[in-house]
């Protein structure tokens, strides 16, 4: 099967199954998806969400966060210590942002996207960046935000990294991963 249409018929059953997708990050603006993003790159989602209501509630603005002394900043985000040695924004934050608070289409692989791409014969890469133009060439630019968010919702719920979900998995018989578990 030609890769373009196996990419398009797995693109729909994901559609049906993830009808409506949008980050799970909480934010008000383009700023504090910027901000959710980056903090995001280090820990789950959800730690990120038990961080950031306090975060945005004392650091409104860029101007906040570059006068706020280190300190300050590490006892807001003390949860997750680990997010003070942050590198800043590459091709998968700038992609959220440019999805979530603009509408403006992106491949975005995160750690799931970059898994699932592979087990579903999608790319051959492990690097982030020749997966993200694999995939701008196989899906078409319209959907490219909502596919990558439906890899990573899929990937959260059921194409997993340790014990993935293969005899319930809607797209089994499109997989060519050779490592399917048969039992649960």
């Amino acid at each position: 099967m030609h890769l373009k249409s196996r990419a398009d018929k797995i693109r729909k059953m994901l559609r049906r199954i993830y009808p409506d997708v949008k980050t799970q990050l909480l934010h008000q603006n383009p700023f504090e998806i910027l901000v959710a993003t980056i903090l995001s790159a280090q820990c789950t989602d959800k730690q990120v969400n038990q961080v950031t209501p306090l975060l945005f509630k004392n650091l409104k603005t860029p101007a906040d966060f570059a006068a706020v002394p280190l300190k300050t900043l590490e006892n807001l985000i003390r949860p997750m210590e680990a997010l003070v040695k942050l590198p800043g924004v590459g091709r998968k934050t700038a992609n959220v942002v440019l999805g979530a608070a603009f509408g403006i289409p992106g491949v975005v692989v995160d750690t799931h996207v970059a898994r699932i791409s592979r087990r579903l014969g999608l790319t051959e890469n492990k690097d982030p960046v020749k997966i993200e133009f694999d995939l701008m060439g196989i899906v078409p630019k319209r959907t490219w935000s909502d596919f990558s968010l439906q890899l990573i919702f899929f990937g959260r719920s059921t194409c997993t990294a340790r014990k993935p979900r293969c005899p319930q998995c809607p797209l089994e018989k499109r997989c060519p991963w050779p490592h399917k578990t048969t039992q649960q």
